[in-house]
């Protein structure tokens, strides 16, 4: 093989001294290969073991002592000097690392390892109040290193937000109230919903979840510090947040930050041509009026092709609404949460 693709470096113009040095092979070397009848590898490698390679006592040593009971629960850069300072060489901390590797020990190895999270299970929503996202900012007060609280919930599908409230305070029982006022006022039945959160305090306690359990809400958490398992919700935050009716300035009451929260929500659920569902309000597709108006918005491009039929290469902008929304798909596909 290697006589091979010296053969077709030197076709393609190498020289053939400066293909052996690229393959580390001497030029004498593939001339003897080349005169032998058979093309064998002559080599036969060393013919004698390493000086400095441990012996299986060694190894064994090792192994003991970093697996024992004052040691198991450190690297073995921890272990190499805490050694040291008891007047022990063992090996380096190269060696060591070495061996546990050759043993299949390389896993985390302190008591502290860090807990694996899977993946949120995914959920599918095909219409309103199947699916809600919730979670909490903070809102600047004017006392400096206090803020106020946003609670706020969105239905995934349509974008709409359903509820919100803002505080002074960050807790289980105001969360628990507020998702057992909205779950009232709208009607919904028991296992109708599945509420995702991240895993703070509010979302997680034992208050919210008896809650949850008493109103049958399914619950669904991310994964501690996995923006990307709660995008939609982040995403509404962002679009809050770079307002440009934003205040520059931070509230001064607890009811100023309310007022303007309802003046972003009425225009967000009214107003806002939603990227993600294909450029309708939230509350046009919460409430059913977004296909006639994606329709009509398909008929005006198919009059404009009629018209001038030259100027289009093919379909017309799909107007088609969204008719699933996925989140936390499985295969980790990125879905538009803006």
């Amino acid at each position: 093989m290697i006589l091979d693709l010296l053969e077709e470096a030197h076709r393609g113009g190498a020289r053939r001294e400066i293909a052996c040095e690229v393959l580390d092979i001497s030029a004498r070397m593939v001339e003897r290969w080349k005169a032998s009848d058979d093309r064998e590898d002559g080599r036969k490698g060393p013919k004698h073991e390493p000086s400095n390679k441990l012996s299986e006592l060694e190894r064994k040593r090792i192994l003991k002592v970093v697996n024992s009971p004052e040691h198991r629960d450190f690297s073995p850069k921890q272990i190499v000097p805490k050694l040291a300072d008891e007047g022990t060489y063992l090996a380096s901390e190269s060696t060591i690392y070495r061996v546990l590797r050759e043993e299949g020990q390389m896993a985390h190895r302190e008591r502290s390892r860090p807990a694996i999270h899977s993946h949120p299970k995914e959920h599918e929503a095909t219409g309103a109040n199947q699916l809600w996202s919730w979670d909490i900012t903070y809102l600047p007060s004017a006392v400096r290193g206090m803020f106020f609280y946003l609670y706020l919930v969105m239905d995934v599908w349509s974008r709409k937000v359903v509820g919100f409230e803002v505080h002074v305070d960050e807790s289980m029982e105001l969360s628990s109230a507020m998702i057992e006022r909205i779950c009232e006022e709208l009607g919904i039945d028991k296992d109708q919903i599945v509420l995702h959160s991240d895993n703070g305090g509010p979302m997680k306690g034992a208050t919210m979840l008896a809650t949850l359990q008493k109103l049958g809400v399914m619950a669904s958490f991310s994964r501690p510090h996995v923006s990307d398992d709660n995008p939609y919700s982040e995403a509404l935050f962002r679009t809050l947040k770079y307002r440009p009716e934003y205040p520059g300035r931070p509230f001064e009451k607890l009811e100023d930050a309310a007022t303007w929260v309802t003046g972003f929500v009425e225009w967000y659920n009214t107003e806002h041509l939603h990227s993600g569902i294909n450029f309708v309000t939230p509350d046009d597709r919460h409430f059913g009026r977004s296909e006639k108006i994606l329709a009509e918005r398909k008929t005006v491009y198919e009059k404009a092709r009629s018209k001038n039929p030259e100027r289009w290469s093919g379909e017309t902008r799909n107007w088609n609404p969204v008719a699933t929304v996925v989140l936390n798909p499985e295969k980790h596909s990125k879905k538009d949460a803006a």
